[in-house]
């Protein structure tokens, strides 16, 4: 199927994982980025900033990830909010069986969240790279 990626197992192997995808489209890719801090103090950081090298354009994305049903997802509408106090254009990028299909439909309707299987489409749009077919 166009867009699947590899499978995940956890969420520092999906941060791995979208930090190479963009490598492979050529577009920069640095893990963990330090930006500023949050209203009660703690460090915030950005899971992985993408920046095209020609154009500097650049995307910073919060990977998610839940194995299995529980309470993690319920954190969720606040990391889409909090992408809205970084200083660049910000995603959620989710993978894993853990989410509800309610929970991927509401992060889809948001416009600011993507599966992990339909990223590699969305980065070529927004950067402007060319779609394989």
């Amino acid at each position: 199927m166009p867009g699947r990626q590899q499978a995940v197992s956890n969420g520092d192997e999906l941060v791995k994982a979208v930090a190479q995808l963009a490598r492979n489209l050529g577009l920069e890719a640095k893990e963990q980025v330090r930006v500023a801090r949050r209203i009660w103090g703690a460090v915030r950081k950005i899971d992985v900033v993408i920046t095209h090298p020609q154009t500097r354009k650049t995307l910073g994305i919060e990977c998610k990830f839940q194995a299995v049903l529980g309470t993690a997802e319920e954190k969720i509408p606040a990391v889409i909010k909090d992408i809205g106090a970084w200083p660049i254009p910000g995603l959620v990028v989710f993978a894993g069986e853990g989410f509800t299909e309610n929970m991927k439909m509401f992060l889809i309707s948001t416009g600011k969240a993507v599966e992990f299987s339909e990223l590699k489409p969305w980065l070529c749009l927004f950067f402007g790279l060319p779609m394989e077919n």
